[in-house]
């Protein structure tokens, strides 16, 4: 299957106080198109770090990361700003959006923003209001953010991080700060975008949500120590068993 994210020998050092701190030491591993990969791993271990490096948030020290066969580790900030802009989505633990914004309008930003179609805003307009239909939002895509619950201000997240039509989308603990209820709502969604094809590769602390996933990889102190195959999740009813293996698998590592 062809990889939409190939990362080779990826290195991320900080200088702190004269101090060399390896973050990531040769991190290598791929995505294939379609995979749902959770990254896991204790406090410190670099997980997020991983995120970021991969995604072009933070400039790796060393190392390749190719998005769709480009090597994004290459590019300059321009470059880098509109692949992110137009190729990933991004979802992350807190809720990043503006508040002089409708929920509609804090969607739809990054369409306007983007040079990817000659849409007109009414267009786009369409666009934002039917990705909110998927995922069940419809009703509050006139309210302010601080109108809505915790879990339909992630799912607004996601339905931004989906208008551009990007082939992946990176989460750094989307369910972290929401209850059970509203993370097992949101982690449907994720299942639901990445059925109909949109990679999705996220970090999380939560064996739970790990298990929603295809695929999980667990890091200790910037290396892969070992990951585990879930596959598809086909009904709810397996999920039980899925947590019992993520579980017993982790606790084999370590955890």
């Amino acid at each position: 299957m062809e990889n939409i994210l190939e990362v080779k020998d990826l290195c991320k050092t900080y200088i702190a106080d004269k101090r060399q701190n390896n973050v990531l030491r040769n991190v290598s591993f791929n995505v294939p198109k379609g995979d749902m990969v959770a990254i896991m791993g204790p406090s410190g271990s670099g997980k997020s770090t991983l995120l970021y490096s991969v995604s072009g948030i933070d400039k790796a020290t060393s190392g390749s990361v190719k998005l769709a066969g480009k090597d994004i580790t290459k590019m300059d900030q321009g470059e880098l700003a509109s692949v992110r802009l137009n190729d990933m989505g991004f979802v992350f633990q807190q809720m990043y959006m503006l508040r002089n914004l409708t929920i509609l309008d804090n969607i739809i930003l990054p369409a306007i923003e983007s040079k990817k179609t000659d849409e007109t805003r009414s267009q786009i307009t369409d666009r934002g209001q039917e990705v909110m239909r998927k995922l069940g939002i419809i009703d509050i895509a006139d309210n302010d953010i601080n109108e809505v619950s915790g879990g339909q201000l992630q799912r607004a997240c996601i339905c931004r991080s989906l208008i551009n039509n990007p082939g992946i989308i990176f989460a750094d603990e989307p369910t972290g700060a929401l209850n059970r209820s509203s993370s097992d709502e949101v982690m449907e969604q994720f299942i639901k975008i990445n059925n109909e094809g949109t990679s999705v590769m996220m970090v999380t602390h939560d064996s739970k949500v790990a298990a929603k996933c295809k695929r999980v990889i667990y890091i200790v102190d910037g290396n892969i120590k070992g990951e585990i195959e879930l596959g598809a999740m086909k009904s709810g009813s397996e999920i039980r068993d899925r947590e019992r293996k993520v579980n017993n698998w982790l606790m084999e590592l370590g955890w």
